[in-house]
C-alpha cells in the first residue's frame, strides 16, 4: 500500500520578506482504478488508504450493489502510476453493472464525468427512514471530537475526513481522503464491512455539503449529514426531495440547519 503522505521540501517566505527551507508532509493524490467483476469502472483520484472501505462504499452509492454481502472479495495491486482494486461481486449484480458501467476519469472534485444524460445524474433517491436522536449539544461535541482524529490532515492540510457519530457526539470511525464524497465512501464502507448502522447518530464530514454527498447519504440511509461548509442549492433540494435532514456552517459556536432540520 502506498503511504498516504510523503514529506518535501519548501521555500518559506515571509512577509518581512526573509526566506528559510521547511520540509512538511504532502497529502498523495493517486489514481485509484476500480474494477466490479472483471469490468474496469471507473478512475478516481484518490488517497491510497482504505482501499477496501472505498471500493465497498464506492459500489453502495452507484448502486451497484444491494448490500455489503454481495461483495466476494477484494485485492488491491499497486503499481508505479496508482493502484487497481478489483471487486469481485455477487453473480446477480451483473446486470446491474453492465447497465450502470461506465469508463470515465474523475477528478476528485467531480463526481458526474463519464454521466451520459440527465437522468442518470438525478435519479430519484430513495426515502430516508431512519432518525437520529442527536441533539445540538452532540453536534458540537462531535465537532470537537473529530478535531484530533484527523492525522493526515493534521500533518498535510490538504485532506477531507468523513465520522460516523453516536447519538451523543461520539466520533466512533473516521476516515480521511483527498475527496470529500471518496471519504465519504470510504466511511459507508468502512460501516457496511463492520456491520454498523447509524443507530440514532449521524455523519460529520469536513467539506461542503454538494450533491454527491446528499445522495451518498440518502443511499445509506443517514438520518443527519452535518457538513463544516455551506450546502449548495442542489444538495439542499436533493435532500428535502428524500427527507434527509442537514444541518451545515458546522462551527464550534453555531450551526445552521437546513428548514425541517432542526
Amino acid at each position: 500500500m502506498t503511504d498516504a503522505s510523503l514529506d518535501q521540501t519548501f521555500a518559506q517566505i515571509r512577509a518581512d520578506g526573509t526566506h528559510s527551507e521547511i520540509r512538511r508532509a504532502v497529502a498523495v493524490e493517486r489514481p485509484i482504478a476500480l474494477e466490479f467483476s472483471g469490468v474496469g469502472y471507473a478512475v478516481m483520484m484518490a488517497t491510497p488508504t482504505n482501499l477496501e472501505d472505498f471500493a465497498t462504499g464506492f459500489a453502495l452509492s452507484e448502486r451497484l450493489i444491494p448490500g455489503v454481502e454481495a461483495v466476494l472479495g477484494i485485492d488491491v495491486h499497486s503499481r508505479a502510476d496508482g493502484d487497481i482494486v478489483r471487486v469481485a461481486l455477487a453473480p446477480e449484480c451483473g446486470p446491474n453493472l453492465l447497465e450502470r458501467v461506465r469508463h470515465r476519469v474523475s477528478e476528485s472534485s467531480c463526481g458526474m464525468c463519464g454521466i451520459e444524460n440527465l437522468e442518470q445524474a438525478l435519479r430519484l433517491l430513495p426515502a430516508v427512514t431512519a432518525q437520529s436522536r442527536a441533539d445540538s449539544a452532540a453536534l458540537f461535541r462531535g465537532l470537537n471530537a473529530l478535531r484530533p482524529l484527523q492525522p493526515l490532515n493534521r500533518a498535510t492540510g490538504a485532506v477531507h475526513a468523513a465520522a460516523l457519530c453516536s447519538a451523543e457526539g461520539d466520533v466512533f470511525l473516521v476516515r480521511e481522503d483527498v475527496g470529500r464524497h471518496n471519504a465519504f465512501d470510504k466511511l459507508i464502507g468502512a460501516m457496511a464491512r463492520e456491520r454498523r448502522g447509524w443507530d440514532g447518530g449521524f455523519a460529520l464530514l469536513s467539506s461542503r455539503c454538494s450533491y454527491e454527498l446528499v445522495e451518498k447519504a440518502a443511499l445509506a440511509n443517514c438520518p443527519l449529514l452535518v457538513t463544516i461548509s455551506a450546502a449548495t442549492d442542489l444538495a439542499l433540494r436533493r435532500a428535502a426531495s428524500c427527507d434527509l435532514r442537514v444541518v451545515m456552517l458546522a462551527r464550534s459556536d453555531a450551526v445552521l440547519a437546513a428548514h425541517g432540520a432542526a
